[in-house]
């Protein structure tokens, strides 16, 4: 489950940033703005009941998918930190302390990139399920509501590189295909000394 959950949400969450990205107004120009309109909706609401499942399966899932399994406090994420860059961190069979900090932090970036989202959504368009509380915004709002959820898009871009970087490391620390785990749900079990 939590491996179709991540494919999903990179899927809905490209979609999103390529219907609407800054970058990409070239591209936009040519195509039907209403379409694109939608598609990012609706690749938002995807995200958002993607985080809403994310967050039950939290706690109701298998073990390694458990917020229990793989939330470390500050101490022990920064110790891993430090062994990680020393190259003498330890493997883990679920996410490491590094990881789950994460994963924690990628689910806040994609929570307020939704939220404002939505905020935006309802003052600027008078649609969305937070157009009842927002529908004669000013200008001055919805301008502020603009740059809120493109400097949240840009936050979670910045932990998404940063989550790139980290598995690419990982897969080279350890000498493990994490990408490939993350597509069969596999990991190898044998581990180095001191490891699970």
């Amino acid at each position: 489950m939590v491996r179709l959950f991540h494919w999903i949400l990179f899927v809905s969450f490209c979609l999103a940033y390529f219907s609407e990205g800054e970058v990409f107004e070239k591209v936009q120009d040519r195509l039907d703005g209403e379409l694109l309109q939608t598609m990012h909706v609706w690749a938002g609401y995807t995200i958002a009941g993607l985080l809403l499942f994310r967050l039950l399966w939290g706690f109701i899932g298998p073990q390694h998918a458990r917020f229990s399994d793989f939330v470390f406090g500050p101490g022990a994420t920064l110790a891993y930190a430090r062994d990680v860059l020393t190259l003498r961190a330890r493997r883990y069979l679920g996410h490491n302390p590094a990881g789950g900090a994460m994963i924690v932090l990628l689910l806040l970036g994609l929570a307020s990139t939704i939220l404002t989202g939505l905020a935006l959504y309802a003052a600027d368009k008078g649609l969305g399920p937070l157009a009842g509380l927002l529908l004669e915004s000013s200008d001055a709002t919805i301008d502020t509501l603009k740059e809120a959820h493109e400097a949240a898009t840009n936050f979670t871009l910045l932990l998404v590189a940063g989550h790139l970087l980290g598995v690419a490391w990982e897969s080279l620390l350890h000498r493990e295909n994490l990408v490939r785990a993350m597509i069969t749900g596999r990991k190898r079990r044998q581990t180095s000394a001191g490891g699970d």
